[in-house]
């Protein structure tokens, strides 16, 4: 290999001794084959800030790799770089350059690993593996692409890895696998796959105990760093080895009977079972020949998955788990979901049990509009006997009984396909005694008596995996990951997965890759999922041209709700409506399969289906007056948020924003109701929604809801040490008290940020910001804004070790709170105060101060404050029997908030 990547970078037979050449050698050679423009390269070589000269610099090292690639090929040239607009391409052959090798070889693997040749895929991965060197892109200083380059290829590595060590595993070869997955694993402490192979391993090694080990380490590994439990794949095979199950031992692999062929060798035919026998006539009647019985329509091709509702479905029709089959199951799911395929799939599953045949009734018009009952009745009537009237039979009671005289003595199966309500069908399920019925529609049938549900949701990710392999042919199997992209884009919804699957083959110019790359702009994605007469918008829009005008009103401007789900006051902010004729909007859009319901047995939450989102937010930016629209619902939902948020704040921050002014009743939702007793729980469950909240008032031009709301947020920010959360939300305040030119405003989020910048132990910077917004609230005249600052100050010089400077601004931040009557800044002032003294070694003088800031927090009403002065105090009680242990050189400065390895330690009481 003359080009390696797959370790430290190298050209041989002379790789460029400096760091930059190298990097730019690294950088092309990642992007073999593809024009990589001069600005990715100078923004990889010098990140932001690149010199003056930067386009020369690049150019000469251009030359300098030129003239190495010439010197490496001799009379045959290894490589060309070639200058193609907007900037350069280099060429290498394959057989020279490691990572293409190691990608054939990672590729012809998988084939032979999914082809049950376990032999061959091992030798195969192993050679692809033997091409490493090293970490991927070493012994080169790395910039944004490269990083990603080495992250991504280091993951396929263990990715191949992984899959030899399957296949070694299959063969047979645990003994040798042990001692290498031990090393691993202590390698990759946190890697659960590497464990599994491990104790597999180990327990047909006859090391059964260690296997168990082994899961034991792992579990406390993820619990102590991660606070998370083991897969549920990995718990089953703890309790598989606990078992000492026999399908854990090893099995010599054999190659797989072909897919519908008997024990015996003989076919079976595909899709269909075995033809019923026929009853033989009676001695003493006429023989005539049997009417055939109705046949269904072939089972879907490419049908995968769902596994789990097939069984369910199967048991529902036969008489399993010691109850008759039911006679109604009503699958429902929105449209596109696969309903008609899952029915077909499970007919043909239980051929069997209906010697009469089965029947399949589509429900709706050519142009998509529903039959009535008695069309329908009709339709079913003249399709099982020649007896029918040439209109409809308008007499329910006539249509039930030539159906029930039609299906007498044959039991069928009907599929009823895409119901619009039960009275549609409910003339043709009292005719079915001897039968059973499938009946599917977008709504759930929850009228009908005596009926079983099966709701289809979309599909598991890896079934979605599935699909797109088994639709899309042998392009989508040659690149996983941009599979696994394109169903999560589809968001696992099946008919999104056949379109794209359908796209793909339509084109065999383009690559899995691209489509996923097309996908990504959801502006432009239900375009993408369009192909011949598949098109996902016109199956989506189907529920939303039979709702009403309110409904799809309200369908559209959710699409704003600023989180994946969302509650009920939600839903009222953005529609302008009460919380009771909200919530009946939100129910009727579920039922129409426009909006999903997600409850945890305590409270409801709604969201949308990835796409279904997508859709909304195309039809409301589709409208004449869309701005005015979403500017006019995103003010509602800030101005609700706003409500809600200061009212949590004040209950778990009492009197942190002074500047906070109440909302009265009539303006928003019932705060009390909404937050309840849990102010924190409910600003856990809203955070991402505010946040998202903020970013879309400041896009509006809001300007006062956005520095408002994201005041609001400050105290749950501090308690749950939400730095990005603060940072970006405050950045988005700054600006728009900037560009409203509010003093008052600006002053305070700066005294914000200086609270940030403290708790980042970012001194000068929380300086800066408590000094700036001084000055501001000095100008505005808000004493108790001034107080706040010189406090926030006082910490920042506290944590330096500068107790004088300290105690000047903590003394004058306390005469003035105790002038505005700011309980909360007399709290602050007098631990600030109290700290001061603590560490001058006046423990009498911190107890008693501390004593009044006990009594202040306790008027306040905060009771993190009041255990946090206790706790402080505890800490200085001359009696050692109450006296709380120390903590070395740290000091509690806040309810929580330690500071750690300070200028000079606390002394404490004698």
């Amino acid at each position: 290999m003359r080009f390696r990547v797959l370790g430290p970078v190298s050209l041989s037979p002379r790789t460029p001794s400096a760091a930059k050449p190298r990097a730019l050698l690294a950088t092309l050679l990642v992007h073999a084959g593809e024009v990589v423009p001069v600005h990715s390269l100078i923004d990889e070589l010098w990140g932001t800030e690149p010199p003056r000269t930067a386009t020369t610099t690049l150019q000469v090292y251009v030359s300098q790799l030129r003239k190495v690639l010439a010197e490496a090929g001799g009379a045959a040239p290894c490589g060309e770089l070639l200058t193609r607009a907007p900037g350069y391409l280099l060429q290498v052959p394959e057989r020279e350059f490691d990572l293409p090798c190691f990608e054939r070889l990672r590729a012809e693997g998988r084939a032979a690993h999914q082809a049950g040749d376990f032999g061959c895929a091992s030798d195969l991965l192993h050679e692809a593996l033997a091409l490493w060197t090293g970490p991927a892109l070493s012994g080169i200083p790395q910039g944004v692409r490269l990083e990603s380059a080495a992250i991504r290829l280091d993951e396929l590595r263990m990715e191949v890895l992984e899959q030899r060590i399957v296949a070694d595993l299959r063969l047979g070869r645990h003994q040798e696998l042990a001692g290498e997955l031990l090393a691993l694993a202590n390698e990759h402490p946190l890697r659960e796959t590497l464990h599994g192979h491990l104790m597999v391993a180990l327990y047909r090694t006859g090391r059964g105990s260690d296997a168990l080990r082994v899961y034991g380490r792992l579990r406390h590994s993820l619990v102590e760093e991660l606070g998370v439990e083991p897969s549920p794949g990995l718990s089953r095979l703890h309790e598989r080895v606990l078992r000492r199950e026999p399908s854990l031992d090893w099995r010599p692999p054999r190659a797989a009977r072909p897919a519908g062929d008997h024990p015996d060798g003989t076919a079976a035919a595909p899709g269909r079972p075995e033809a019923p026998r026929r009853a033989a006539a009676p001695a003493d009647g006429p023989r005539t020949l049997p009417v055939p019985p109705p046949v269904l329509p072939a089972a879907p091709p490419g049908f995968v998955g769902r596994d789990e509702e097939l069984a369910y479905g199967e048991r529902a029709l036969r008489d399993g788990a010691g109850r008759p089959p039911v006679r109604v199951l009503a699958v429902s799911g929105p449209a596109g979901v696969g309903k008609t395929a899952l029915a077909l799939r499970l007919a043909h599953r239980t051929a069997d049990l209906f010697p009469g045949g089965g029947l399949l009734l589509g429900l709706r018009g050519p142009q998509g509009r529903p039959l009535s009952a008695a069309q329908a009745g009709t339709a079913l009537l003249r399709r099982l006997t020649d007896d029918v009237p040439g209109g409809p039979l308008t007499d329910p009671e006539e249509l039930t009984d030539r159906l029930r005289r039609a299906l007498h003595g044959r039991r069928m199966l009907l599929i009823l396909d895409d119901a619009a309500s039960e009275a549609q069908v409910r003339p043709l399920l009292r005719a079915v005694t001897d039968g059973s019925v499938i009946l599917t529609g977008r709504r759930r049938a929850a009228a009908l008596d005596g009926a079983e549900h099966l709701r289809l949701d979309v599909v598991r990710p890896e079934e979605a995996v599935e699909l797109l392999l088994a639709a899309g042919g042998e392009r989508m199997a040659r690149d996983p990951v941009a599979v696994a992209e394109i169903a999560r884009l589809c968001g696992y919804f099946p008919l999104a997965l056949r379109v794209a699957a359908a796209a793909l083959t339509a084109r065999p110019h383009t690559t899995p890759a691209a489509l996923a790359g097309r996908l990504r702009d959801e502006r432009t994605r239900l375009g993408v999922l369009r192909e011949g007469d598949l098109d996902l918008r016109s199956s989506l829009l189907t529920g939303y041209q039979e709702a009403g005008p309110a409904l799809r009103r309200a369908f559209r401007l959710l699409s704003l709700a600023p989180a994946a789900d969302f509650t009920g006051w939600t839903v009222a902010a953005l529609l302008g409506t009460g919380p009771a004729e909200a919530e009946e909007t939100a129910e009727e859009l579920v039922r129409a399969q426009l909006l999903e319901a997600r409850g945890d047995g305590r409270s409801v939450r709604y969201g949308f289906h990835s796409l279904l989102r997508v859709l909304a937010t195309e039809l409301r930016e589709a409208e004449a007056d869309a701005a005015r629209t979403r500017r006019d619902a995103v003010e509602r939902l800030a101005r609700a948020y706003a409500g809600l948020a200061r009212y949590a704040d004040r209950r778990l921050a009492p009197g942190r924003d002074w500047r906070a002014r109440p909302v009265s009743a009539e303006a928003g939702p019932d705060a009390a109701a909404v937050v309840g007793e849990g102010p924190l729980g409910w600003f856990r469950e809203e955070a991402a929604g505010l946040v998202e909240t903020v970013r879309q008032t400041h896009a509006a031009g809001l300007w006062p809801l956005v520095w408002g709301l994201a005041g609001s947020a400050v105290g749950y920010f501090h308690a749950r040490a939400a730095w990005e959360e603060w940072e970006e939300t405050h950045r988005l305040a700054l600006d728009a008290a900037r560009r409203a030119g509010d003093t008052e405003a600006e002053a305070a989020v700066r005294h914000a940020l200086g609270d940030l910048a403290w708790q980042r132990r970012q001194a000068d910077r929380a300086l800066r910001h408590h000094t700036a917004a001084q000055h501001a609230f000095e100008q505005v005249r808000d004493r108790t804004g001034v107080a706040r600052c010189r406090i926030g100050a006082a910490d920042v010089l506290l944590g330096q070790g500068l107790l004088e400077p300290a105690a000047r601004r903590y003394g004058r931040a306390l005469a003035l709170c105790s002038a505005e009557g700011d309980l909360r800044g007399e709290v602050a002032a007098l631990k600030g105060l109290a700290l001061v003294n603590l560490r001058r070694g006046r423990a009498e003088v911190a107890v008693r101060q501390l004593e009044q800031c006990a009594r202040a927090a306790e008027r306040l009403g905060d009771r993190r404050w009041t255990e946090y002065v206790r706790r402080t105090a505890a800490r200085l009680t001359p009696d050692p029997a109450r006296r709380l242990s120390s903590v070395g050189h740290a000091v509690e400065v806040g309810p929580g908030m330690w500071l750690i390895g300070s200028a000079t330690a606390p002394a404490t009481a004698a």
